[in-house]
């Protein structure tokens, strides 16, 4: 498979076809997914829940996302690499510009950062920098505590408008990608068709130009019970190389998500 880039995903939104995406925190997993045929690996700070046993992202740190950065990055092969710019490396644009740049010094290929149309300060001078962006938008898991848990977003007119104007207001300020998590399958198709970018979804229903899924939760070994999204390739395949394979299947074939994992 050719190298993944920015102009490869612009050309499946373009096209019309679906692109995969995984979290992948090490080099071993990277690789195996990579080999499967995701094109886009992310490490998320949902590190902070799956590998460090944490109730939130809230604990990890910069420091953290370096190390897994650098880790997956050894293993990625042909895929795009995301690294998350983790909790309150939004608070000044300065700060983001520095953690930014350690992520990409790390192997990071695109940053992504969880933020509303008040981000767009952020994410033009990340942009203005050569430093291509992925906007987190609906449920953002660094304000967890804000939004009172793990619940769905935009279920009511006003807020779906204003998730539509923020995306629109981010990819404005040079957001390269878009990634709506936990919103109903309406909005996700509406802000799809608003944008000229590539939207990823994860709970955003089946009409978004990509998927991700937390590596852990398509093996089954997540801990506590898994988000209506989720589906756990595992239980149908023998080995992590079949899930991942079958799971990108799914994904390009838009057998995933089905109806039962959207809202």
């Amino acid at each position: 498979m050719k190298t993944v880039t920015l102009n490869t995903l612009r050309a499946f939104k373009r096209s019309g076809e679906t692109f995969s995406c995984l979290t992948a925190y090490d080099a071993s997993f990277a690789q195996v997914a990579s080999q499967a045929g995701i094109e886009v690996l992310l490490v998320g700070d949902s590190l902070g829940m799956v590998l460090q046993g944490h109730s939130s992202t809230l604990p990890v740190t910069l420091d953290d996302m370096c190390y897994h950065t650098r880790a997956a990055a050894a293993g990625k092969g042909t895929s795009l690499l995301m690294a998350d710019l983790p909790f309150m490396s939004n608070a000044t644009v300065e700060r983001t510009l520095n953690d930014a740049a350690a992520l990409m010094r790390a192997g990071a290929e695109m940053i992504k950062v969880e933020g509303e149309a008040w981000m767009a300060d952020g994410v033009r001078e990340l942009t203005r920098r050569g430093v291509p962006v992925c906007a987190h938008l609906g449920l953002t898991p660094q304000t967890v505590y804000q939004l009172g848990g793990y619940k769905v977003q935009g279920r009511d007119a006003a807020h779906a408008e204003q998730i539509i104007a923020d995306a629109q207001a981010l990819v404005e300020a040079g957001a390269s990608i878009i990634l709506l998590e936990c919103v109903p399958a309406s909005l996700g198709r509406a802000v799809t068709e608003a944008l000229d970018v590539p939207v990823i979804g994860i709970g955003a229903g089946p009409n978004t130009n990509g998927q991700i899924l937390v590596m852990h939760d398509v093996l089954g070994v997540s801990p506590g019970r898994a988000p209506r999204f989720v589906k756990n390739y595992m239980a149908e395949t023998a080995s992590v190389q079949d899930a991942f394979a079958r799971y990108h299947s799914d994904v390009k074939q838009r057998a995933f998500p089905a109806s039962e994992h959207c809202f």
